[in-house]
């Protein structure tokens, strides 16, 4: 009998030993220097390629994106530890541990910053579509992501087909 399941299942469990001593990605924003995110891809190391989950620690004083949405994409934090200032769509709102925020595909533009003197740890996630835009309306971009490559426009200079 065959079976299509793995052969070694102990690759996509890590304890919290493992994942604490991960070492973490150091991710700038290609459009905010100011945006610094030191990261865990959990799904990486697990070989999810259909969903992204990722341990994220903000430093004090930095930001985690410039402010956008996605129209493919759905995301979602939860605040682990420390605090984060949320600026979704106009609106601001402070998150502190047990925070949950989900950021539907086509929703509001939404980004972050830790305005407080400690780390803030948030798990993110989110779907993992094939081909995704994100829209940065603040600096008039978007962003063309097509199987992993990705390639941006500024809005002025998008024409009409």
């Amino acid at each position: 009998m065959t079976t299509n399941a793995p052969k070694d299942e102990s690759r996509h469990i890590f304890t919290k030993a493992t994942i604490d001593n991960t070492p973490e990605t150091r991710h700038v924003h290609q459009f905010n220097p100011r945006a610094i995110r030191h990261t865990v891809s959990l799904s990486d190391i697990a070989g999810l390629s259909k969903v992204g989950l990722h341990l994220v620690r903000i430093a004090a004083g930095d930001e985690t994106t410039t402010h956008h949405y996605h129209e493919e994409s759905d995301e979602f934090i939860y605040v682990l530890s420390g605090e984060l200032s949320l600026r979704y769509g106009d609106e601001q709102y402070v998150l502190k541990a047990g925070d949950f925020v989900g950021f539907p595909a086509h929703g509001a533009a939404h980004s972050m910053r830790n305005e407080s003197d400690t780390d803030a740890t948030y798990l993110m996630g989110g779907s993992r579509p094939p081909i995704d835009i994100t829209l940065y309306p603040e600096i008039k971009r978007k962003m063309y992501k097509i199987h992993g490559k990705k390639e941006y426009v500024d809005l002025e200079d998008l024409g009409e087909v």
